[in-house]
């Protein structure tokens, strides 16, 4: 399993550069990986990154992005306009998880 280093931390990542340990995040990596992709994180960037790690440990998978809105609460525009253009793929890139079942 191939591994990178942000921030002196090494962590292991799958072929596209998502986490494959998201016991190895932590909030201070969370921020470098939003810098990363050009992402400052505000309190509402935070709120979505925690439901979806919380989410995660509940269901065993990466929530998609209706499952965010729906059970969420947080409204797909709203989505859109945290983390642009694909705002499932980035979030859950930024939260230190696998990609969403479905994302390409």
């Amino acid at each position: 399993m191939p591994t990178t280093t942000i921030d002196g931390h090494e962590i292991h990542v799958d072929a596209e550069g998502f986490m494959t340990d998201p016991e190895e995040w932590t909030e201070v990596l969370g921020k470098s990986l939003a810098h990363q992709i050009g992402i400052e994180l505000t309190d509402e960037h935070w709120r979505a990154i925690r439901f979806l790690r919380s989410d995660f440990h509940e269901q065993g998978e990466t929530a998609t992005l209706r499952r965010i809105s729906v059970v969420g609460g947080i409204p797909t525009k709203q989505l859109f306009e945290l983390f642009p253009q694909k705002p499932a793929k980035k979030l859950a890139y930024v939260a230190g998880l696998p990609k969403p079942h479905g994302c390409v």
